[in-house]
C-alpha cells in the first residue's frame, strides 16, 4: 500500500513504478501467491482510495504515462504471479517426494523386525525345551521384551506410514462410536511400561457417532497419545493416575474428544505453527508430520481440531465433530 501511494503520489515516476514492480515480485516470492494476490489488490485500491480522498488536486497520471505504466505493471505481476505458483507447485512436489520417500523406508524397516521376532520365537522355544535350564527364567523374559519390542516398533511404523500418505488420504463415511474408538486405541497402545498404562484415564459423559474412517481416526488418537506421554516423560517419569486423560462428551450438539496431559506443555510460541507439515516442538527427535495428519483427518470428518497449552502445564488437544444421527448414549 506504501508503495502503491507513494507512485500515485509522485505521478507514477520511473523510480516509483519500479519499486512497485519489485514490490509485487518480492510479495509473491515471500507469500503465498493467494495471499499476495488479494493484498496487493486490496493495497491498491486502499492507497487509490486515499489518494483520492487526500489529494483530490495533487498529480495524476497522463493517458500515455498511465498506459505504459499498466502494460509495465501488468508484466511484473504476471511474471510474480507464475512465480507464486511455480514456488508453490514445487514446494508441493517436494513434500510428495519427501513423505513417499518416508513411506518406503517405514516400510523397509519390517524385514529387520521380522528378523527380530524371529529371534524371540527361537529363544522361547529354546526355553521350552530346556525349561530345567537354570537360566530360562532369564531367556524367557529377554524374549518376552524383544516381542515387546517388535510390536512398538511395528505400531510405531504402522503410524509413520499413515503420516506418510498425508496427501493422499481417501476419505471415509464410515460410522464410528466415539466411545468404542477411543477404549480400543487405549487398549491397543503399546505402552513402553505398565506404568505409563496405568497413568491413563478414560472418562466417557456422553458418547456419539460420526462419520470417518476407524483406521485414520485411531492413528490420530494413537499421535495424540504418542505425543501426550513424551511430554509426561520429559516432566515426570512418576505418571500418576489421570496424568494423560482422554474424555468424550457433548457440548452445545456438538461431539467432543479431549486429550489432555500434565506433561512439559507446548511453547506458546510455537502453537501456532504445530499442526503444519514438518514443524516439531521436539527437534531432532520428530518429523512433524503426526499432527498435520491429524488435522486433515479431523477435517476430513468435518470437525475442528483445538491445542490449549501452557509450558510446564501440559496441554489439552480437544477435538470439534458433527454427530451423526440423532442416537446420543448418556453414560454416568
Amino acid at each position: 500500500m506504501f508503495f502503491s501511494w507513494m507512485y500515485f503520489c509522485n505521478a507514477g515516476g520511473t523510480v516509483w513504478l519500479a519499486s512497485v514492480c519489485s514490490m509485487i515480485l518480492i510479495y509473491y516470492y515471500l507469500t503465498d501467491w493467494r495471499i499476495a494476490t488479494v493484498g496487493t489488490v486490496g493495497a491498491t485500491l486502499i492507497a487509490w482510495g486515499l489518494f483520492s480522498w487526500l489529494m483530490p488536486n495533487g498529480p495524476h497520471l497522463t493517458a500515455a504515462g498511465n498506459a505504459v505504466d499498466v502494460v509495465v505493471i501488468g508484466f511484473s505481476w504476471g511474471s510474480a504471479l507464475l512465480l507464486g505458483l511455480s514456488s508453490a507447485n514445487l514446494r508441493l512436489e517436494h513434500l510428495a517426494n519427501t513423505l513417499a520417500t518416508m513411506g518406503i523406508m517405514a516400510h523397509e524397516l519390517r524385514t529387520p523386525l521380522a528378523t527380530a521376532a524371529l529371534i524371540g520365537d527361537a529363544i522361547q522355544l529354546e526355553v521350552e525345551r530346556q525349561p530345567d535350564n537354570p537360566r530360562a527364567l532369564q531367556l524367557d523374559k529377554l524374549a518376552s521384551r524383544l516381542h515387546t519390542l517388535v510390536r512398538n516398533m511395528n505400531h510405531q511404523i504402522d503410524m509413520q506410514i499413515a503420516n506418510a500418505k498425508l496427501l493422499q488420504l481417501p476419505r471415509y463415511t464410515e460410522l464410528i462410536s466415539a466411545s468404542k474408538v477411543v477404549n480400543d486405541v487405549v487398549a491397543a497402545y503399546p505402552y513402553p511400561s505398565s506404568r505409563q498404562r496405568e497413568c491413563v484415564k478414560v472418562l466417557i459423559h456422553h458418547d456419539f457417532n460420526f462419520l470417518s474412517s476407524t483406521t485414520q481416526f485411531s492413528q490420530v488418537l494413537d499421535n495424540l497419545i504418542k505425543n501426550a506421554l513424551h511430554s509426561l516423560t520429559a516432566a515426570d517419569s512418576r505418571y500418576p493416575l489421570g496424568a494423560l486423560r482422554l474424555e468424550v462428551g457433548l457440548l452445545q450438539e456438538r461431539g467432543r474428544i479431549v486429550v489432555a496431559d500434565a506433561g512439559m506443555g507446548i511453547d506458546a510460541a510455537m502453537l501456532p505453527q504445530i499442526f503444519k507439515p514438518f514443524f516439531s516442538s521436539n527437534r531432532g527427535t520428530g518429523h512433524g508430520l503426526g499432527l498435520a495428519f491429524c488435522q486433515q483427518v479431523v477435517q476430513s470428518a468435518g470437525g475442528n481440531i483445538y491445542v490449549k497449552s501452557e509450558y510446564a502445564v501440559g496441554a489439552i488437544f480437544t477435538i470439534d465433530l458433527p454427530p451423526s444421527g440423532l442416537e446420543i448414549v448418556a453414560n454416568s
